[in-house]
């Protein structure tokens, strides 16, 4: 499960940063609400953990922006704004679950797995359908005319990923922090080969879409 936690409190940045990762979970970190909202904006997450006092953008702010974009993300508010008022704000602004500061470490832990199982089921029956084909990337299909095409892992990220931003072009950069992470060693050129991969799958079927290079930019989806 991949988290993206947006906290511009250093110290507790860094701790729920070691919490999750050693609770095996890929971590992403945004330490004012714009930087978090680009980065919310890519789709990659499961979960969103946003604190709400933000500099650059307020955290209800940046949770209104994206639900208006019609991101579902589960986003969990993490904050020391304790009143009922507070949290019926943030209920209302999209929330999918509140957390006062300070908290225990095995709640957050309990309430991110029930987002995640949450969101999981969503989304295993959820087919985007775009060209020719229905994609589920939760199970790594392309069906075409009554037939399942399977995916990688990896092959299955990077589709996701271009789908929901079609026609915007995505660079290796940005494909390499969302599905490999920030501190992954994995050689960018990597990428050229999973596309490379995930390209010849898709010229098997008459899928009806296809995955332009922009020079010097990245990638970009595109329905034929």
């Amino acid at each position: 499960m991949r988290i993206l936690l947006v906290e511009d409190e250093i110290n507790l940045s860094e701790a729920l940063v070691y919490t999750l990762k050693k609770n095996n979970y890929i971590v992403d970190v945004a330490y004012d609400g714009i930087t978090g909202q680009q980065m919310a904006e890519m789709k990659a997450y499961n979960v969103i953990i946003l604190d709400r006092m933000l500099p650059g953008k307020e955290g209800l702010d940046v949770l209104k922006e994206l639900r208006n974009q019609g991101i579902t993300t589960p986003v969990l508010i993490l904050t020391a704004k304790d009143s009922v008022k507070n949290r019926i704000e943030g209920l209302d602004s999209g929330a999918d679950d509140y957390l006062i500061k300070p908290f225990a470490k095995d709640e957050l832990l309990a309430r991110i797995r029930a987002l995640g199982r949450r969101h999981a089921e969503v989304i295993i029956n959820e087919e985007i359908n775009i060209g020719n084909i229905s994609f589920n990337s939760l199970k790594g299909e392309i069906k075409i005319n009554g037939q399942i095409l399977k995916l990688t892992s990896k092959e299955s990220q990077i589709l996701d990923i271009l789908i929901k931003n079609k026609s915007l072009v995505i660079s290796k950069e940005q494909l390499m922090e969302k599905i490999w992470g920030f501190q992954s060693d994995i050689e960018i050129n990597n990428i050229e080969v999973y596309l490379s991969y995930l390209r010849k799958k898709l010229a098997m079927v008459d899928c009806g879409i296809k995955i332009e290079t922009i020079r010097a930019r990245g990638y970009c989806l595109k329905e034929a």
